[in-house]
C-alpha cells in the first residue's frame, strides 16, 4: 500500500462502487473481488481505505444497520467532495494512465461520471498523447534482427489499436450512439 492511502489503486474502484449505492466495508471488498479479480482486494486494505476516504470526507458513515441476523454494519455513502474528487480521479486517470494498463481500464469503467462533453474532450487530449508516443517511437534499427526489438512491434500495435478503440469510442459518445447514465437521470 502507499504511504499515502489515498494514493492506493483501490480508491478509485471504491468510490465508484459507492455512486452506485452506499455499502460497508465487507460488501465493498466482495463486490471489488468480483468485478476487478485483477486488484485480489483484502478486507483488511478496503477497512482502512474507507477509513482514510471518511477522514478525507469523500465519504461519510451512515447509522448502524442490522439486516435479519447478519453483525450489525456500518455502511458508508459518499459526499459531494467524494464525488467531485471521483470525477477528478477519472478525468486524470482517462487522460493519464498508461496505455492498455489496469489504472486506464479502471478509470474507463466509470467514464460516464463525466459530461459527454467532458468525456470527448478527455478522450481527445489521451489520443493526442498517444499519438505523439507512437510518432516519438524510434524505428528498430534495420541491422538488428527483428527478434531483438519485437517490443518494439508489440508496443506499436498497441498504441495503434488503443488510438483507433478511443476515437471510434469517441465518436460513438459524440454521436449519441452510447447511452449516458447521467443524462437519463435528469430526464426523468
Amino acid at each position: 500500500m502507499p504511504l499515502d492511502a489515498l494514493s492506493n489503486r483501490l480508491v478509485l474502484p471504491l468510490l465508484g462502487l459507492l455512486v452506485e449505492r452506499p455499502a460497508h466495508p465487507y460488501e465493498l471488498t466482495t463486490r471489488l473481488g468480483e468485478r476487478y479479480r485483477f486488484l485480489a482486494p483484502q478486507r483488511s486494505s478496503v477497512t482502512t481505505l474507507v477509513k482514510s476516504l471518511a477522514a478525507a470526507g469523500f465519504i461519510r458513515a451512515q447509522r448502524l444497520q442490522r439486516v435479519g441476523k447478519r453483525p450489525v454494519r456500518r455502511a458508508y455513502e459518499l459526499t459531494d467532495a467524494g464525488l467531485q474528487e471521483f470525477r477528478g480521479r477519472i478525468a486524470a486517470q482517462l487522460e493519464r494512465a498508461p496505455a492498455a494498463s489496469s489504472r486506464f481500464t479502471l478509470a474507463l469503467a466509470y467514464i460516464a461520471i463525466l459530461s459527454r462533453a467532458d468525456a470527448i474532450a478527455v478522450l481527445g487530449r489521451r489520443i493526442e498523447a498517444l499519438r505523439l508516443e507512437r510518432a516519438s517511437t524510434p524505428p528498430s534499427p534495420p541491422d538488428l534482427p527483428e527478434v531483438h526489438m519485437i517490443e518494439v512491434a508489440y508496443w506499436m500495435t498497441v498504441l495503434e489499436n488503443e488510438i483507433e478503440w478511443l476515437d471510434a469510442l469517441a465518436h460513438r459518445i459524440s454521436s449519441r450512439d452510447i447511452d449516458w447514465p447521467a443524462e437519463s437521470r435528469k430526464r426523468k
